[in-house]
């Protein structure tokens, strides 16, 4: 396979990820996918604007999760975003620690 060809297949499974949790799985939590798989959402979208911007493209942070989730993090929040249990709060900073790092 060449390099073309290898990108284009990469950027069509990130879409399809990008649009199934967008627009699919929109019940799937956050929390619960960093306690699982060590990321989420805003993982992904941080990828997105880090990419942006090692390529000269000034993206923020805002930008790029309006970029990901098709809406603001407020209009998420308020359409989709359940609350947590403290259970699931704890293992969360567990997961942010190992995965992302300290908050601080």
């Amino acid at each position: 396979m060449d390099k073309q060809t290898q990108i284009e297949l990469e950027a069509a499974a990130f879409r399809t990820l990008r649009e199934h949790l967008m627009e699919k799985r929109t019940d799937v939590q956050n929390i619960d996918m960093m306690n699982l798989a060590g990321f989420c959402r805003n993982c992904l979208s941080r990828w997105y604007q880090e990419a942006a911007n090692e390529r000269g493209i000034e993206m923020d942070k805002t930008q790029a999760r309006e970029i990901f989730y098709g809406m603001t993090m407020d209009e998420w929040k308020t359409n989709y975003q359940t609350d947590a249990s403290p259970e699931k709060q704890a293992e969360f900073e567990v997961a942010f620690k190992e995965n992302v790092g300290d908050k601080s």
